[in-house]
């Protein structure tokens, strides 16, 4: 599997792209080409180009979960699918794979729309809509992880906001938040978007899937942003017994977080433009 990074709230010295507040990945993966979240903007496309690589030729687009900084990239895309159409340009229209409940209208404090700016009725005129609670294999050794089980007792604890489903408001606990994994001759790679749901959680949820305990690396937001002493504490702990061959925390880890966690792992920085190949 091959992994660019497309959208990054950092970028790389001496590589010229722009970076924002957002993640968005690009995977080639058994034959397969997957967007993974289209970060807050055109920024993915625009890097893309400059990367060489072909959006009008993907496969499949993965939404992590709802929130902006992840799904407003994606009435870009639309717009870029629809430019394409009006010039003849031949383009693949992707299978959007994503938890149900990503497409809900969601809210914090006096902001009105923190989620996706396109519903679900929009986006299934543009995509093939796969949307499951359940995993999902994408191709023979890539799975969106659905659904995460929250089973420990330091991640997930407080909503953010509120969403709405089916008219009625209620606490967010942003029950969609999901992510990739990728199964190698020599363990699991874990790709996420915020990690809503616990890092660990996740990390979980992807061993118990592909029954395989070996961790080569895990990359994207780990929800560390000004986390809790028993967050932190119990992320540190879970990760000092993990013993993954790397991690590439990135986009919601703070910089506190990340010299906790580099006291224990092998931690890797990550920005814009870069390429890991496993």
């Amino acid at each position: 599997m091959k992994l660019k990074v497309l959208v990054e709230n950092n970028t790389l010295i001496d590589r010229y792209f722009r970076g924002e507040p957002g993640v968005s990945y690009y995977l080639e993966a058994d034959g397969k080409k997957i967007l993974f979240d289209t970060g807050y903007s055109d920024l993915f496309i625009e890097n893309a180009k400059k990367m060489g690589i072909d959006l009008l030729d993907l496969d499949y687009l993965v939404l992590s979960h709802s929130h902006l900084d992840h799904t407003w990239g994606l009435q870009h895309l639309i717009q870029f699918y629809t430019e394409a159409q009006i010039e003849n340009r031949k383009y693949k229209k992707p299978i959007l794979v994503t938890h149900p409940e990503t497409f809900a209208s969601r809210k914090v404090g006096g902001i009105d729309q923190i989620g996706s700016l396109i519903s679900k009725e929009r986006a299934g005129h543009h995509f093939d809509l796969n949307l499951s609670r359940e995993y999902i294999q994408l191709t023979e050794n890539l799975v969106f992880l659905g659904e995460i089980e929250r089973n420990n007792n330091f991640e997930a604890q407080n909503p953010i906001g509120k969403v709405i489903i089916s008219g009625n408001e209620k606490d967010d606990y942003i029950i969609e938040d999901s992510a990739l994994a990728y199964q190698t001759s020599e363990g699991l790679v874990i790709i996420t978007g915020c990690s809503h749901a616990g890092i660990c959680n996740i990390i979980e949820e992807a061993k118990d899937i592909f029954k395989d305990d070996r961790i080569i690396d895990v990359i994207g937001g780990f929800h560390l942003q000004n986390p809790s002493k028993k967050q932190l504490e119990g992320t540190k702990t879970y990760f000092e017994n993990l013993k993954p061959k790397v991690i590439h925390a990135s986009h919601c880890t703070d910089l506190h977080s990340k010299i906790e966690l580099a006291q224990v792992v092998d931690l890797k920085k990550v920005g814009v433009g870069l390429e890991l190949i496993y």
